[in-house]
């Protein structure tokens, strides 16, 4: 079986992988980053134009996507450093919601755990949008385990 571990680079992912690979039994983990180019990301059309002639790299990628590979690999080795050896770094190119890829995933790896920061959004922004770790946990068919952040000493 494989963990999946989301990972976009903020402090409750590092905290997620940080858990995940000091407390959960060793088995083969993949570390995901979702991304999209930024072209998708915008609603006007003014910008559209410009954005989608910046974003485009020679070679044929994205600046996004390489960020995404640069961060799963980050993430990746953070979990290396700290617990499982068969470590994986995915960056995944979304077609919809960022939870909705992790959950794709997550079924195509057939993760036996899905491994998530928490976001911490509060009051009306997180009745308004939720959050991706919320989302995963409602669409997500197998284990799903949230990351608190860590707690700041006093």
């Amino acid at each position: 079986m494989t963990i999946l571990i989301a990972y976009d680079g903020s402090d409750d992912a590092q905290a997620a992988v940080m858990y995940a690979a000091r407390h959960l039994k060793p088995e083969p983990t993949v570390v995901m980053t979702v991304w999209e180019p930024l072209l998708a990301q915008v609603n006007w059309a003014s910008l559209a134009t410009v954005t989608s002639v910046a974003a485009w790299q020679e070679g044929g990628h994205y600046e996004e996507q390489k960020e995404a590979e640069r961060l799963a690999e980050h993430g990746a080795g953070l979990a290396r450093d700290n617990g499982p050896a068969e470590v994986t770094a995915r960056a995944e190119r979304g077609a919809g919601p960022v939870w909705a890829a992790i959950v794709d995933v997550a079924d195509e790896l057939n993760a036996s755990l899905i491994v998530t920061g928490s976001r911490g959004l509060a009051g009306a922004r997180s009745v308004i949008l939720g959050s991706v770790s919320t989302r995963v946990l409602h669409h997500a068919r197998r284990p799903t385990l949230v990351v608190p952040p860590p707690k700041e000493d006093d």
